[in-house]
């Protein structure tokens, strides 16, 4: 595409037209409420929220996207100077509310921006967006794949969010004399906090500026900012930790609860099997998946599951906005791009989408071979300093224990950089460029 038409969740630069995919803040940067530079399209749910994020916005310069339709936008070609046409769609990318995904369409060929999404095969409303997508293609096929590479790593392989909000239920239930504190973000798991009220059939308390959101987003009876309500809390995120944790506990027993893609990195617990109510272990165990037709599905076997003890008052739990590996996979191989890049970029998280999909694009890369490559390397690595650190006299068996103990310490460290992975999100300015990588 010829540079200054169009930038998605980029707000740097000049082009002609904007696209927002959601209002979070690592899509969001850069954006304000004194913005002048063009007209911003978006659904009609983050226009709805606009206003709170981005006071004083001149709200006249927001285009409203209806979900499933192709729209036409006529650009001024700088080279040429003659106009050229852009259509696109917007399609629900099941993240948080708002958020949606674009298909363009043009002189320039066909690209998709996925934003932030979610692909779980086993949710109606992704499938929904499913043929919503496939009607839009029908049967071209795309050139470019922006794709939300949060989790493009085999290592991130979790279930769908409507398994694990019921463990975290289950935790609740287990607790009856507990305190309970959900770490979340100020937009996004809205589902997850209704799917607690209503099956415990409790009211959840919220910040009052998270209370407000909920306002807008029509849940008016299921949050309060009352704390004698509830024993169920839902704070920020940012203000989770084991201090908080702990210091609670000096005033009346409270567990911590952390949904994420990704371990709440903090030592495990000893004993940590052990610490599992009743209830949830009898209902909850290791997630078995079978292969039913391309689609997983998930099943209690009898172990502990995708629920882990960090601490003795915080689990972690694998509830995520983002889409799993095998999610992400499985829409690769529908949508069959040409070529692919990555949105989650400038991070030492950053996984190239091509590495592990390019075979599915036409591109002979022998991931495989690479990962045992590299996985050699790293066990070499890590056998080296142990040894240069505890002499070369030790025994093989004691490398091997001290070995394993530096790996997980090193698999933590990698993974707490998620926060960081997802903060440098900045969008995308399509240029000419893009297309001929």
């Amino acid at each position: 595409m010829e540079k200054g038409l169009i930038s998605v969740d980029r707000w740097s630069g000049e082009s002609q037209a904007y696209f927002l995919t959601h209002l979070h803040s690592d899509h969001t940067k850069g954006l304000s409420s004194s913005w002048s530079k063009g007209p911003i399209f978006c659904s009609r749910l983050t226009a709805k929220l606009f206003p709170f994020k981005f006071p004083d916005f001149r709200l006249s310069l927001l285009r409203i996207v209806a979900v499933g339709s192709w729209h036409s936008l006529s650009l001024l070609s700088s080279s040429t100077g003659s106009k050229t046409v852009l259509q696109f769609m917007a399609i629900d990318a099941h993240h948080c509310p708002g958020a949606i995904m674009f298909l363009f369409r043009g002189d320039f060929g066909c690209l998709l921006y996925t934003g932030d999404f979610r692909w779980e095969v086993t949710s109606d409303r992704a499938n929904l967006a499913r043929n919503t997508l496939l009607n839009a293609l029908n049967g071209s096929s795309v050139d470019i794949l922006y794709l939300d590479n949060t989790y493009c790593n085999p290592s991130h392989d979790f279930p769908p969010r409507e398994f694990t909000a019921q463990q975290i239920v289950d935790i609740i239930a287990s607790h009856p004399d507990h305190d309970i504190i959900i770490g979340i973000d100020s937009l996004g798991k809205e589902d997850l906090l209704l799917h607690i009220s209503r099956v415990l059939k409790i009211k959840i308390w919220v910040w009052p500026e998270r209370l407000q959101t909920m306002h807008l987003l029509g849940f008016d009876e299921m949050f309060t900012t009352k704390t004698s309500l509830t024993r169920v809390r839902a704070v920020p995120r940012y203000s989770f930790s084991v201090e908080t944790l702990e210091g609670l506990n000096t005033m009346r027993p409270t567990i911590g609860i952390m949904p994420s893609g990704l371990p709440w990195v903090v030592k495990p617990s000893e004993g940590s099997d052990n610490l599992f109510g009743s209830l949830l272990t009898s209902r909850y165990n290791i997630s078995k998946c079978t292969e039913n037709g391309g689609a997983r599905t998930y099943k209690s076997n009898g172990s502990l599951g995708s629920t882990e003890r960090f601490h003795k008052y915080i689990y972690s739990v694998s509830y995520s906005d983002h889409s799993s590996y095998s999610e992400i996979e499985n829409f690769i191989k529908l949508v069959q791009p040409a070529n692919m890049k990555g949105i989650v970029s400038s991070s030492t998280c950053y996984v190239d989408p091509m590495y592990y999909f390019g075979r599915l694009c036409g591109v002979n890369q022998p991931a495989q071979r690479l990962r045992q490559k590299h996985k050699r390397k790293e066990s070499d690595e890590i056998t080296l300093v142990t040894k240069s650190i505890f002499g070369r006299n030790i025994s093989e068996e004691l490398v091997k224990k001290l070995a394993r103990n530096m790996k997980v310490k090193y698999v933590r460290a990698q993974a707490s950089r998620v926060s960081s992975r997802r903060r440098v999100r900045c969008g995308a300015k399509i240029l000419e460029d893009d297309c001929r990588d």
